[in-house]
């Protein structure tokens, strides 16, 4: 029978070593109907709001912007609310002893999606059975937990948000930008912030980024609400993947680099606080002992920012994650510790790259940088209090196209740069910026090739294992596999492919990097950072990086970018996916198309050989630790099924 527990509000101050002032249970229930996993056994789910007080006056809290403007409470300390969602074993001592810390994406859960190959809208539930999908985090004990961050988003069922104070009455200068993919006029868009004068409303429009503003005939904005704007767009000249450039005076902006602090102190309190508060402490000591943050794209690059604003160090002075694991977050950061930040905001390539969530540093090492003259590197601050974690970024090719990845592992001049000890970079060769485990192959009208639905879930399940054992039992994780100009797999844009490939359109597209002057609106580009990608081998696919078994054993060739079509702002790359290219049946047929890949008959001899070449490939990353065995067998599992399927 299900228990619903509802409780009020803890109404006693809790003496925490993290400003969590109160933690409200609203809700306790099983999670998962019950289902047991293994020796761990049954989960609950605890759905929780947490108030934190946060010094502005402690080093630690300065670095947030507009802390020092922000309304306080009696004892002079900001408020902000986060929601918090646990998911953590019935008994504790069946656990791991790690929390798993997923910062949400907009609000959403995304490591279940990813490790545990669940499926929405049920991974954000943990209701049904079916939710845990495979139930892998749950098998292997972690303690889970959510807590919202983004101030400017609302509290809702399935979105984690922050309460966080508002600036009332403080205006300033705002900018969004929207690519539409449509032709219809008006377009209706949603702005960041609400409007402070209406009459300030100007709008622009432009094939891309590095293309001139335009104002031609005809092009107009008007508001249709506080924060939504109607755009009558131009009779002719430009196609659906025109970019629109709206400025406006904005107001009310919320002290949006609160989402760092609450992430801090939540999770310090949670594995550190013993008292009856916490809903992880038993017998005066939580359940938990150590932590790792995860964070997939939009909370990937949170964690980035979170680690070089110093927030990993916890306010008794420890570090709050022993892991942290960046996800397809590329060299970017984030648009969110600003006056008027944008935390959602991802500009992409045909947008403009002159923006806060692109600054530098972008590498963990400290390096020079040569345009702005700073010395910076994102481990600076944590290494100066010794509360740097251990780090494992792991980013898909998309990011190496679109994401600057290169910049993780090249110095600002573009030459060769070692990462630090204590961090690993992998990319996930061939794959789109985030693909579920039920995605098919499709085709797109905004897209000149076929869709890449690759999931990333097996090489990240494996990952996962690697950090759990490197903090817990200092073994040190598989060697980086990403592209290096060391060897040779790391180039120019130009350089990338060997030759072409029909069918497989390659423009040498890819999104730069820039400094920027952010004292004039909109920011002024200074400076350009080299941005180099991956090589790539005969058959179109890039030749470092993990190399899932549809790459190590291919029928296709796999890309981690795909052209926007025709009519849809051609010429550039369409945001977050990648493509796939089948390869000829026969040579006959390859010949005859001019395609220099080997055909399926010229790789594998018969179905017995392709399978073989699976079996070899899966036990090979296996040995690697870059699959799981249990994923080697599914993996095999699935290519005899296609097999047959394919004689029927």
């Amino acid at each position: 029978m299900r228990r619903i527990l509802l409780l009020a509000a803890i109404l006693l101050p809790i003496a925490s070593p993290a400003e969590v002032t109160r933690f409200d249970i609203v809700q306790r229930v099983p999670a998962f109907e019950g289902r047991s996993f293994g020796n761990v056994g049954p989960y609950e789910r605890i759905t929780a709001k947490a108030t934190i007080a946060v010094d502005p006056a402690d080093p630690r809290n300065a670095v947030i912007a507009d802390i020092a403007q922000a309304p306080r409470n009696a004892a002079g300390r900001v408020e902000a609310t986060a929601d918090v969602v646990l998911l953590r074993p019935v008994d504790p001592a069946r656990g791991n002893g790690t929390l798993l810390v997923d910062v949400p994406n907009r609000g959403r859960k995304l490591a279940p999606q990813l490790f545990d190959d669940a499926a929405q809208p049920g991974a954000n539930n943990a209701e049904k059975a079916a939710d845990a999908g495979l139930g892998f985090l749950h098998h292997q004990g972690y303690t889970m937990a959510w807590i919202g961050w983004q101030a400017d988003i609302p509290s809702a069922p399935g979105q984690l948000a922050l309460a966080a104070p508002v600036l009332q009455g403080v205006t300033g200068p705002a900018r969004d930008e929207f690519l539409f993919d449509h032709l219809r006029s008006p377009a209706t868009a949603t702005l960041a912030w609400p409007i402070a004068d209406p009459a300030s409303l100007a709008v622009t429009v432009r094939s891309k980024w590095d293309a001139p503003r335009e104002k031609p005939a005809g092009l107009a904005i008007r508001a249709t609400g506080a924060q939504t704007v109607e755009i009558t767009r131009p009779a002719g000249g430009f196609d659906a993947g025109a970019l629109y450039e709206v400025t406006y005076v904005a107001r009310d902006p919320v002290v949006l680099g609160l989402g760092f602090a609450a992430t801090r102190d939540v999770a310090a309190f949670l594995r550190r606080d013993g008292s009856g508060g916490n809903p992880l402490a038993a017998n005066g000591r939580s359940s938990v002992q150590r932590a790792i943050g995860f964070g997939v794209s939009q909370s990937g690059r949170f964690l980035r920012d979170f680690l070089w604003y110093g927030f990993n160090e916890d306010l008794t002075g420890g570090k709050v994650f022993d892991g942290l694991m960046p996800h397809v977050a590329g060299a970017r950061r984030m648009a969110t510790n600003f006056r008027f930040g944008q935390p959602g905001r991802n500009a992409r390539h045909p947008q403009d790259p002159a923006w806060q969530a692109d600054l530098f540093p972008f590498t963990y090492a400290t390096l020079d940088d040569p345009l702005s003259g700073k010395r910076d590197g994102l481990m600076q601050r944590c290494a100066r209090s010794n509360t740097c974690p251990r780090v494992i970024q792991t980013d898909s090719e998309h990011e190496w196209w679109a994401s600057r990845a290169s910049l993780l592992v090249t110095d600002l001049a573009g030459n060769h740069l070692d990462l630090p000890a204590d961090v690993r970079a992998y990319m996930i060769a061939g794959t789109p910026h985030f693909a579920e485990a039920s995605d098919k192959l499709r085709s797109a009208p905004t897209m000149a090739l076929p869709v890449n639905p690759m999931h990333a879930g097996p090489p990240m399940r494996a990952l996962m294992v690697a950090m759990q054992s490197w903090i817990t039992n200092n073994v040190e994780p598989p060697a980086s596999r990403v592209p290096m100009r060391a060897h040779g797999t790391l180039v120019p844009a130009a350089q990338a492919l060997p030759h072409a490939v029909p069918g497989l359109p390659y423009a040498a597209i890819y999104t730069g990097a820039a400094h920027t002057d952010s004292s004039v609106f909109p920011a002024k580009i200074l400076g350009t950072y080299p941005v180099l990608v991956p090589r790539a081998d005969a058959d179109g696919m890039a030749i470092a990086g993990i190399h899932m078994l549809p790459l190590a054993v291919p029928r296709a060739s796999y890309t981690g970018w795909n052209p926007r079509a025709e009519g849809y702002g051609a010429g550039t790359l369409f945001p977050l996916q990648g493509a796939v290219v089948p390869f000829a049946a026969t040579r006959a047929e390859r010949e005859a198309a001019r395609d220099p890949r080997l055909s399926l008959a010229e790789r594998y001899a018969d179905n017995a050989a392709y399978l073989a070449a699976v079996r070899a490939a899966a036990n090979e990353m296996v040995v690697e630790r870059l699959l799981l065995p249990e994923d080697a067998q599914r993996a095999v599992e699935a290519a005899e099924k296609d097999q047959l399927a394919r004689l029927r």
